[in-house]
């Protein structure tokens, strides 16, 4: 179908109202997680009915290059033919098995040979599901009940986990959504990302009672927002000192900045990580890992009790696997350079159009444009950056061909898929898109 590209409101893309209207009458907004209704671009969802390399179509036969990229887990493009053929063979041997199979062996040590910080690991359906696990297990192990996260950073949909800042520096936590207690908001601290002088205050506040301070390494859901210098550094000396434990979520960073995620590309050890995303290829997965001496605390060797009836799934491990075997080092080098790319033609896309109230971040594999005149260093500074100007750019963006991630808080996920030719469509399509 024809959409004219000048027009920037959304009402240029096709509507396909039945199924929208069917799924509004099923699900909350529409859909199955809150991002994927365009709420926040004041645009209609859109329904993807298929995924091909770094293109996806939707319900109007409307193709699009695709910049979301399953929110991070499909970094080897969408239907990759290895990926696919290793999960159709799966699917001969049965689907849910209800026992440990090799394929979970074969997959969990492939992910421990690139990360070995996770001396033991454990599989679960969802990041969600990894983090909670994760902090559950340092609470056990170190019988203290506070966590730290910080501002702007996400970890799943757990309460404990969805906190906001309360009204002092090292207050406990507060609710940041309806039905969560105000007593489990409260066994979360909420700092600012990249303040040591707050770190150590929450520390000298609350001696002896934090169990684990957990960290995006890179903060990907306010936008990008990377560490600054030492600020890791300091995060793995101030929890070592205070026998905290460190726990790296690398849902998103895990296998997508290399094979050893960001704990390799820091050079920093966490005592447990999380994984998701790509592990899966595609397919519901968690993990979450570390020291051996903490993972032995987990049931049945231990205390802590954690389950899941389709944790280590045939069909996600044999995506995993396949998936892991093309995370070749070559590859990453060649993503990083086109990324480097699409973000210096970003920078002079907006220089070009006049726009001082743009700038790009980009932390690897990982970029964001920002509605902001300045890269913001902490989520404070991410929640000033303009939302409805970005609204407008994504609908122009969509619009002429491009799906973004539908709100000015989400990372931008290319993948090895993307080559040049895509990557020129961009550019031409955000220097169009700027301009209005």
């Amino acid at each position: 179908m024809a959409v004219d590209p000048a027009d920037d409101t959304g009402a240029g893309i096709a509507s396909a109202a039945g199924p929208r209207a069917r799924a509004a009458d099923l699900f909350p907004g529409g859909v199955n997680s809150p991002v994927r209704a365009s709420r926040s671009i004041d645009a209609p969802p859109v329904l993807l009915v298929s995924g091909d390399g770094p293109y996806v179509t939707d319900v109007d036969d409307r193709r699009y290059i695709d910049l979301v990229g399953a929110w991070g887990a499909a970094i080897t493009g969408h239907a990759h033919p290895a990926v696919v053929a290793a999960v159709q063979d799966a699917t001969t041997n049965g689907f849910a098995l209800g026992m440990t199979h090799p394929g979970e062996v074969a997959l969990g040590e492939a992910i421990r040979a690139a990360m070995p910080s996770l001396e033991r690991l454990r599989f679960t359906s969802s990041g969600t599901e990894a983090v909670m696990s994760a902090l559950r297990l340092a609470r056990a192990a170190t019988g203290r009940d506070l966590v730290v996260m910080f501002e702007g950073a996400y970890h799943g949909h757990s309460d404990a986990l969805l906190a906001s800042a309360g009204s002092g520096l090292a207050t406990l936590g507060v609710p940041a959504s309806a039905g969560v207690p105000a007593v489990v908001a409260a066994t979360t601290l909420v700092l600012p990302w990249n303040d040591p002088d707050a770190l150590r205050e929450a520390f000298r506040v609350h001696p002896d009672a934090i169990a684990a301070v957990i960290v995006e390494p890179i903060i990907a859901n306010s936008g990008v927002i990377p560490p600054a210098a030492g600020w890791l550094e300091t995060l793995r000396e101030v929890t070592r000192a205070h026998g905290t434990l460190l726990v790296f979520d690398e849902v998103i960073t895990g296998f997508r900045l290399g094979r050893g995620g960001a704990q390799a590309r820091f050079g920093i050890e966490p005592d447990l990580t999380t994984l998701g995303k790509v592990i899966g290829g595609g397919l519901p997965v968690g993990a979450y890992g570390g020291r051996a001496d903490l993972m032995t605390l987990v049931a049945p060797d231990g205390p802590m009790y954690q389950a899941g009836t389709l944790a280590g799934h045939p069909l996600t491990m044999a995506a995993g696997l396949a998936t892991l075997a093309e995370l070749r080092p070559e590859r990453f080098v060649a993503l990083e350079e086109r990324v480097t790319r699409l973000a210096a033609g970003l920078w002079e896309a907006a220089r070009d159009a006049g726009r001082a109230d743009v700038s790009v971040v980009q932390a690897g594999p990982l970029l964001t444009l920002f509605m902001a005149s300045t890269p913001p260093v902490d989520g404070a500074a991410a929640q000033r950056a303009n939302r409805a100007t970005f609204a407008r750019f994504c609908r122009a963006m969509r619009a002429r061909g491009v799906l973004l991630p539908p709100s000015q808080f989400e990372a931008w996920f290319p993948g090895f898929a993307h080559g040049d030719a895509e990557i020129d469509l961009v550019l031409a399509a955000a220097r169009e898109a700027l301009r209005t």
